[in-house]
């Protein structure tokens, strides 16, 4: 049982990063073709990323009971796919926040110049 552990929270992690997307239509719920090209291009980068710093040497497979064991590649367990995706997910959710919020405050700013009520 805890040789998932550690997926099953990274799992449950993408399943949270999905409800919120899906929530505000930030990345995938906004456009899934671009969506999911984004996403693929950012896992694909780091997993290469990966597997030049596996072959450098930089990189090796730690030892948890956590860890389901399951191999990618030599040093590349299933989890870091997971968690590849995890992080990559996460950027484009927090950016897809991030730009909700700057457009939010635009409104709000041209009326306070407009008004004279700005900053100075």
């Amino acid at each position: 049982m805890t040789a998932l552990l550690y997926l099953g929270a990274l799992v449950v992690s993408l399943v949270c990063m999905a409800l919120l997307d899906h929530r505000f239509r930030l990345v995938l719920w906004a456009d899934a073709r671009r969506g999911v090209t984004v996403l693929a291009v950012g896992v694909a980068f780091f997993l290469v990323w990966d597997v030049a710093a596996i072959g450098a040497g930089f990189y090796e497979r730690g030892g948890s009971a956590a860890m389901t064991g399951i191999m990618l590649a030599p040093e590349l367990p299933l989890e870091e796919l997971f968690f590849i995706t995890f992080l990559c997910y996460l950027t484009l959710v927090a950016h897809g926040l991030a730009r909700r919020a700057l457009a939010a405050r635009a409104p709000e700013r041209a009326t306070g110049r407009a008004t004279g009520r700005g900053r100075r």
